[in-house]
């Protein structure tokens, strides 16, 4: 069962509209049998023979699974009514999240369901977007990068500045990533969270 505690008092609501396939775009949220979803990938394609489509990559806000589709130009997609307001990450409670309103100062709580893989990235005080559907909280849309320090991880190879060889390196959230063999423990590294990847290190 879905939930949340402590919902935000007020919400901006708006008429419900659509866009055709060509206006698809990887961040849009749009309903489909009745459920929100936010677009990953988008490709138009136009075939040598039949009418020109867009190939498309979603993922399900309410259950978390990807499906793929493709949707014909010039039909029309519902947008889904999705709030996203700024909250800040405060602490987990139990296997679940606590955040707080920016404008409001009301916590609300979000369950672990709901946050799935996204609490990797997850740092004290980060500021996110907790997204907002049917007056309930969803799930968060987090920063495309965030910078996270390595608190654990093999000592690094002097010299080795290549980018072949990886070891795993436990984060300050208590994630796990691949990194090159010259990062070290306490070294702050910026990390993609869309792919979960390291992207460089940080000075600082």
């Amino acid at each position: 069962m879905i939930d949340t505690v402590g919902k935000p008092r007020y919400f901006l609501r708006t008429m419900p509209s659509s866009v055709e396939a060509t206006e698809l775009r990887p961040g849009l949220k749009l309903l489909i049998d009745g459920q929100p979803y936010t677009v990953i990938e988008r490709q138009f394609v136009k075939p040598g023979k039949g009418a020109a489509f867009t190939r498309t990559k979603m993922k399900n806000l309410l259950t978390g699974r990807n499906i793929e589709s493709n949707i014909r130009s010039g039909e029309k997609i519902e947008l889904a009514d999705i709030e996203e307001n700024p909250m800040s990450y405060l602490y987990k409670e139990g296997s679940d999240f606590v955040f707080m309103d920016q404008k409001s100062y009301e916590q609300i709580t979000i369950l672990a369901d709901l946050i799935g893989d996204d609490w990797k990235w997850l740092k004290d005080n980060m500021i996110v977007h907790v997204m907002f559907w049917n007056a309930r909280a969803i799930g968060v849309a987090l920063p495309n990068f965030v910078e996270l320090r390595v608190v654990s991880s093999e000592p690094g190879v002097k010299g080795d500045t290549s980018g072949g060889a990886q070891k795993p390196a436990t984060l300050e959230t208590g994630a796990t990533i691949n990194v090159p063999l010259f990062i070290n423990e306490g070294e702050l590294l910026r990390i993609d969270t869309r792919s979960g990847e390291y992207c460089e290190r940080v000075k600082g």
